[in-house]
């Protein structure tokens, strides 16, 4: 069993060179483990990430005050990055955007 890739570290930091921007990658960490999100509710996504991640005392000078660009190589319901950046948000951020590559659309449900 290999190491999986994480794809939205992988684009942020290309993003980051070509763009001259300093990548944070190590700011959110992932600090309980989750069940998969496969087959899940959008309120059981939410349910299922809520305090999954936390900004490192350490790292909190990284984040305060600062606008920070979350990457999302695809998005599903949007549970995770909407945890994610209420953690920055909560962590001193001034503003998260969010940037992302795919979305998955839901057949039954209007796209956003």
């Amino acid at each position: 069993m290999g190491t999986a890739l994480n794809q939205s570290a992988l684009l942020a930091k290309a993003i980051g060179k070509a763009r001259g921007i300093a990548v944070a990658d190590a700011t959110l960490k992932r600090v309980k483990a989750t069940a998969q999100q496969v087959g899940l509710s959008q309120a059981e996504r939410a349910q299922n990430v809520q305090g999954a991640f936390r900004v490192p005392a350490e790292r909190k000078a990284e984040v305060a005050g600062r606008r920070l660009i979350l990457i999302d190589d695809v998005l599903t319901s949007g549970a995770t990055s909407d945890a994610r950046a209420r953690t920055l948000l909560r962590a001193g951020a001034r503003r998260v955007d969010l940037l992302v590559f795919a979305r998955v659309v839901d057949a039954v449900r209007a796209p956003i």
